[in-house]
């Protein structure tokens, strides 16, 4: 039980390890794999192969593609001849003939009557001349129903050719029909009035026109969209998905002979035909076992890069977690889009894993990451060796061009990279294959522009990320380290003085940070946090005390003491308030460690030598830093503080002051939690020296 306590840590990375091995061999396809990789347009690099067995040519994808594109262009609609709409609507016009020609009577009555012009310059109305007339929109009518009347939204896609053909069935005789010559209820009316316009009689116009003739002209071919498509699936169900033959014994491909295309077909029928065959026989738990061993080894090597580089990731289970997770989640999409065929595998925004894990981690992780997991990738995808090339090739743009992720515009910089390195690589792969520009699969540069919008997913990933975890990136950093949020506002109109001394502190944190490899970022957010709990009471922090009044003069030394510690645990409370990281928090929490406020603590024992002193009061109730930032600002925090009480700098001071506090803060055990060396302690001493003196403008002496 011991032994489990005091290693739950382990275990349960260990476990978590074990579960992502699971998953991983559980997508994997369980087939027996094909041992040679092909690759179109090279030489074969493996011996002189021979056809094991008999098996057919099957045709490649894409010429089988084009066939099914080209039936489906080729097949004919179909639609239904319906003799009723005409027979129905021409009974109707005439109806509406003899009713508008009582009303036209009519009104020609009123009009002689009220107007004695009228009739001179109108005739009286001839109805044997209108009925002649009526008889020949009749016929023109009928004309157009024999002809038909076709809703051209039924084959809208169809209309767009001209040389459409279309077939009728009028009266059980199906027969083929241009589609230029149907036609659509608006070209029906247009056809009629134009007929009848061409008399030139505006009174017979007039009157023809006021019987709404275009309300006559309704669709008398119905698509047939049940009859079309059966037709379509017998057509396509006729295509031949061989086309030739291999003899076992028949040799195929001889060694460093390039793949040409009819190679290719070949090697990929046998590749075909080899898997499924030697599927049904193959010992499936041998294959098991060996996707196992695979997965293994590769995440094996991960987690030893890890621990041989960066060995703390490996004691956070967080960190572990995400990292799996991201491998994990990246085969299995691979998975899923190789088995089900849904989208092209290079829509896939690859590149995301190493944008991840960069913002998290670093780029040597990150690269390594993902070359790990694109392996695992190409082990199940049919051309491993150009998938492994050019998302190889694309995470690598991706965190070039992501040096820092800073501001949201670098986002953009890294997804146009990552296209970039993908399309120019596959053009030159593609050449080398094909030798022709016509030949080339130009679908897959839109794909690689898919994956490229998809990679935008990283800012919302990353703060989704920062909140499952407890993450923080480089963006919350610089958001937070602005001096114009809310709690630096607040920290600034109350205690000013104390405001610029974080400012001071940030810059020489910063710098240090930066010159030993550490996160400067985090270090300078966490120095212009470190003190907003002194806002509480700006006036007992001599930073703020501008009046010359003290008021630390009329309390007892252990009074002020505690207001004095009390700043951390004020500061902590304020930074939870205002919903801070918990990694800037750590910051308030430790960076005056387990030290005492020497001040008071030796004017309270030099005023009361006789009585027994509670160290406790005097001494900061928080814990010594634990990282190599906490350490940095733990140093520059207490080296610019006490450089501003010095009245004359100079360099021999400054020195002397540097020396003597970070010697103090080893002495007093504050750096034994961190990682930080000797080496990089003296490297900030230097840097502290330096820009304090250039802070301050000491006058440096030189030599004569």
């Amino acid at each position: 039980m011991n032994f489990f306590n005091k290693n739950k840590g382990n275990i349960l990375r260990i476990i978590i390890f074990f579960i992502g091995i699971f998953i991983i061999v559980y997508i994997l396809p369980s087939e027996q794999k094909f041992g040679y990789e092909i690759q179109r347009g090279k030489p074969w690099q493996h011996e002189n192969l021979v056809a094991p067995f008999d098996f057919a040519i099957y045709k490649l994808s894409e010429e089988f593609s084009n066939e099914r594109d080209s039936i489906k262009k080729r097949i004919k609609p179909y639609f239904d001849f319906n003799a009723e709409v005409q027979i129905s609507e021409v009974k109707i016009l005439k109806q509406k003939y003899g009713e508008h020609w009582k009303m036209y009577l009519r009104m020609d009555s009123i009009m002689r009557e009220s107007d004695s012009e009228y009739k001179y310059i109108k005739k009286e109305p001839d109805k044997t001349e209108f009925n002649e007339h009526f008889k020949e929109i009749i016929n023109n009518i009928n004309i157009v129903y024999n002809q038909g009347i076709i809703d051209p939204t039924s084959i809208i896609e169809e209309s767009q050719n001209p040389d459409l053909l279309i077939i009728i069935n009028k009266n059980d005789e199906p027969r083929v029909h241009s589609y230029n010559f149907i036609f659509t209820e608006k070209t029906a009316y247009e056809f009629v009035i134009s007929e009848l316009e061409q008399k030139k009689d505006d009174n017979i116009i007039s009157f023809f026109r006021g019987m709404n003739i275009a309300s006559v002209f309704k669709s008398n071919l119905l698509y047939n969209s049940d009859f079309t498509e059966k037709i379509k699936k017998e057509e396509l169900s006729e295509i031949s998905q061989t086309r030739g033959f291999i003899k076992a014994g028949e040799k195929i491909i001889y060694k460093n002979e390039v793949v040409d295309i009819e190679k290719y077909r070949i090697l990929i029928s046998l590749k075909k035909e080899y898997e499924k065959s030697v599927g049904l026989s193959a010992n499936h738990s041998l294959i098991v076992g060996g996707h196992i061993l695979l997965i293994v080894i590769f995440l094996l090597t991960v987690v030893l890069f890890i621990y041989n580089y960066k060995p703390e990731i490996l004691q956070c289970t967080r960190q572990v977690i995400l990292i799996l997770l991201l491998i994990v989640l990246f085969v299995v999409f691979a998975s899923l889009t190789v088995k089900y065929d849904i989208i092209n595998i290079y829509i896939i925004p690859f590149a995301l894993l190493p944008i991840v894990i960069k913002v998290f981690f670093d780029e040597r992780i990150a690269l390594f990451v993902h070359i790990v997991t694109v392996f695992i990738i190409g082990f199940i995808l049919p051309n491993s060796f150009e998938f492994i090339l050019l998302q190889f090739t694309s995470g690598f743009a991706a965190i070039f061009a992501l040096s820092t992720l800073s501001r949201r515009g670098q986002i953009y910089i890294s997804s146009a990279g990552a296209i970039l390195a993908l399309s120019i690589l596959y053009l030159a792969i593609a050449l080398i294959q094909e030798g022709d520009f016509s030949k080339i699969k130009w679908i897959y540069f839109t794909y690689f522009g898919a994956n490229s919008l998809l990679l935008l997913l990283a800012y919302p990933l990353i703060f989704a990320f920062e909140k499952i975890f407890g993450f923080i990136s480089d963006v919350t950093l610089l958001e937070i380290s602005n001096t114009n949020s809310p709690l630096l506002q607040e920290l600034a109109q109350k205690a000013p003085g104390t405001f610029q001394h974080s400012i001071q502190v940030a810059n020489l944190a910063e710098a240090a940070a930066s010159k030993i490899s550490a996160n400067s970022l985090l270090v300078r957010a966490g120095a212009l946090y470190h003190d907003v709990g002194k806002s509480f009471s700006p006036i007992f922090f001599i930073e703020n005390q501008v009046s010359g009044i003290n008021p630390h003069d009329s309390i007892e030394f252990d009074k002020s003491a505690e207001i004095i510690i009390n700043h951390v645990k004020k500061g902590v409370e304020l930074a939870q308030k205002y919903k801070l990281p918990n990694q800037v928090i750590d910051f308030i929490r430790t960076h005056h460690g387990t030290t005492k406020v020497q001040y008071f603590y030796k004017s309270y024992v030099t005023k009361y030598p006789e009585s027994k002193v509670d160290i406790s009061k005097f001494t900061y109730p928080g814990s010594p830093p634990f990282s190599k930032e906490m350490a940095v600002l733990m140093m520059a925090d207490s080296i610019e503080a006490a450089a501003r009480s010095i009245k004359s700098i100079d360099k021999e001071k400054i020195n002397a002051l540097v020396e003597n506090i970070i010697d103090y803060q080893i002495k007093e055990n504050q750096f034994i939690d961190t990682d930080i060396t000797f080496r990089e302690i003296t490297t900030i001493k230097k840097i502290f020296k330096k820009m304090l003196i250039n802070i301050y403008h000491a006058r440096i002496e030189y030599p004569k």
